[in-house]
């Protein structure tokens, strides 16, 4: 699976984004997704992430309530809705995917995980 991350930017804190990552390849609709990021000087931790349906997610207690993680299998995309962003949401978003020995209900919270991911894109939130 190869995987195509956009959306980032710069918001003012308070503000909204919503990232995609797009899949191609031969698995591209069996995968499970994640969201991952990394600020600079910090570990890379799950966002939020979600099973091959779609109909179970799970999120990191610093975004729960906030961003929203969804797919649209037709279109081989998964979605992160960001609300209410804050300074601290700054950093690298990375999408992932598992689309080796994924369960069709389980969602996954370890990088090591995913074998595939996308490039990253910035996500800057002005105070």
């Amino acid at each position: 699976v190869q995987l195509q991350a956009s959306g980032g930017g710069l918001v003012q804190a308070g503000g909204s984004l919503r990232l995609s990552c797009t899949a191609s390849g031969r698995t591209s609709r069996n995968y499970a997704g994640g969201w991952f990021r990394q600020a600079p000087g910090k570990e890379r931790e799950i966002v939020a992430a979600i099973n091959r349906s779609g109909g179970n997610t799970y999120y990191a207690d610093s975004v729960r309530g906030r961003f929203t993680v969804a797919r649209d299998n037709a279109k081989n995309t998964v979605y992160l809705q960001m609300n209410r962003l804050k300074p601290e949401d700054t950093a690298v978003y990375y999408c992932a995917a598992k689309s080796r020995g994924a369960i069709l209900s389980a969602y996954y919270s370890a990088a090591n995980d995913y074998d595939s991911w996308g490039q990253g894109t910035q996500v800057t939130v002005s105070s």
